[in-house]
């Protein structure tokens, strides 16, 4: 069970996240609720969580602040920011001030579970939006350096078109349902592209596709 405190000064936003992870199996328990960063360092004061789900434009004391105090007295507590703001200054800023994670507020249900469970387990999540976007500016002065043998060549049409939609931050439910196939199908897919590209991870595959020009 995680423990987790909700920070947004749109109580909307909080009862709308709350309703998202109502009833999961993979258990969410929300042990507190702040509409600043001055009501969250309060209540981390006697709350534990493990996870904090932090706004950035917050009144009192914004997410900045707010994340600053909280990784300075409670740096066991892992901080997923929730934002509308997909600039990469803010996701930059925010990462080197100690969040664990960035998701935007358009992000579906499966995504936020995911990104929590994967935050309080130590893992550092970034949404895929903001990923490629990311990718796409650090590439743009590298491919013309980039060797000409490009290993992706092997790849079938169908593992093509299944890398596309895992670029688009589908699941392999998303995708199987899109390709008329079963989740077991694009299970298998995946694992050839990790295996064809020699990457470790859906991370990594993104990152090696952008760059070789396989997806803009």
């Amino acid at each position: 069970m995680v423990r987790l405190i909700l920070a947004d000064d749109h109580k909307l936003i909080r009862d709308g996240v709350k309703a998202l992870l109502d009833g999961q199996p993979d258990g969410v328990d929300i042990v507190g609720e702040a509409a600043s960063g001055k009501e969250l360092v309060e209540i981390l004061g006697h709350a534990a969580a493990d996870v904090v789900l932090l706004d950035i434009n917050m009144p009192d004391m914004d997410g900045f602040e707010a994340l600053r105090l909280v990784k300075q007295q409670h740096p066991d507590v892992k901080v997923l920011v929730l934002s509308m703001l997909d600039h990469e200054r803010y996701v930059h800023q925010m990462m080197e001030l100690g969040a664990s994670g960035y998701v935007l507020k358009n992000a579906g249900k499966e995504e936020l579970r995911l990104a929590i469970k994967l935050v309080a387990n130590g893992t550092t999540y970034i949404s895929s939006h903001v990923t490629l976007d990311l990718l796409r500016k650090a590439s743009y002065t590298m491919q013309q350096d980039q060797p000409k043998e490009r290993p992706h060549k092997e790849l079938s049409k169908r593992e093509l078109e299944v890398l596309n939609l895992i670029s688009e931050g589908y699941t392999n439910a998303d995708i199987a349902e899109k390709l008329f196939t079963s989740k077991r199908t694009i299970e298998t897919h995946r694992q050839n592209l990790l295996e064809k590209t020699h990457t470790k991870n859906t991370a990594a595959l993104i990152k090696y596709a952008v760059l070789n020009g396989i997806i803009n």
